[in-house]
């Protein structure tokens, strides 16, 4: 019976990516102020996925990029459903924080909903534009690459996500204040940032002996986890 091999490497960017994605949607349920700008705090972890997603496109192929994808969707909703469970469990006598557990972890429900479609779509969407842009440019231009797929990648996830999230909670002028300013943030971010994950690309390109340029007719289609 033959087997499909991952390397301890990819394991821990897989294993990485998710802890960021799941501690992201933890931290967004926060607003904070950033001078004049209002971000979310998840802000400071969330880009970290983006920037392992890119990494993984571009060392190991579109395929292995869906798969962690799926895999941190899947590991969002156990995490979801395990902190419901927590709140449905009767306390103890001495339990007297039961009002802001269900405040905190009351609210991941539908943050998980918005960040699910929000993440897919633009996590899907960075990936397919690495991995096209790659093809295109012969592998060249890496930075270029990264950069204009987290545009797309997050763009499309703040249109997404915080609609979802906050509509009826915040004014709506806010919530568009906070998808531009979170695309921007996010993208500039991602520049500050360029000199470390080249660093991470180039270690791990030596560490698996290359990388992979994926094939023009391969399917993007989002749900063929086993392709």
């Amino acid at each position: 019976m033959s087997k499909s091999n991952v390397s301890v490497t990819f394991m821990v960017l897989a294993v990485t990516f998710c802890v960021c994605l799941i501690v992201s949607n933890l931290m967004e349920i926060k607003t904070v102020d950033l001078g004049p700008l209002t971000i979310t705090a998840g802000v400071i972890v969330f880009p970290i996925s983006y920037i392992i997603n890119d990494c993984i496109v571009e060392v190991y192929g579109f395929s292995k990029a869906r798969l962690v994808i799926w895999l941190g969707f899947l590991m969002n909703l156990l995490v979801s459903l395990l902190l419901q469970v927590g709140i449905w469990l009767p306390g103890a006598e001495s339990w007297e924080d039961q009002e802001s557990m269900e405040v905190i972890f009351g609210a991941v429900p539908r943050i998980f909903v918005a960040s699910f479609i929000a993440f897919l779509c633009g996590s899907m969407v960075n990936a397919y534009v690495m991995s096209r842009m790659k093809i295109a440019s012969g592998g060249r231009n890496f930075s270029f690459r990264a950069i204009l797929s987290t545009v797309f990648g997050e763009g499309v996830d703040s249109l997404i996500f915080f609609p979802i999230a906050f509509g009826g909670i915040l004014a709506w002028s806010e919530i568009a204040a906070l998808i531009l300013t979170q695309t921007v943030l996010k993208t500039v971010y991602e520049i500050l940032i360029l000199p470390v994950t080249m660093r991470v690309v180039k270690f791990l390109r030596n560490r698996e002996g290359g990388d992979v340029t994926d094939d023009p007719g391969m399917s993007y289609k989002w749900w063929k986890i086993n392709a």
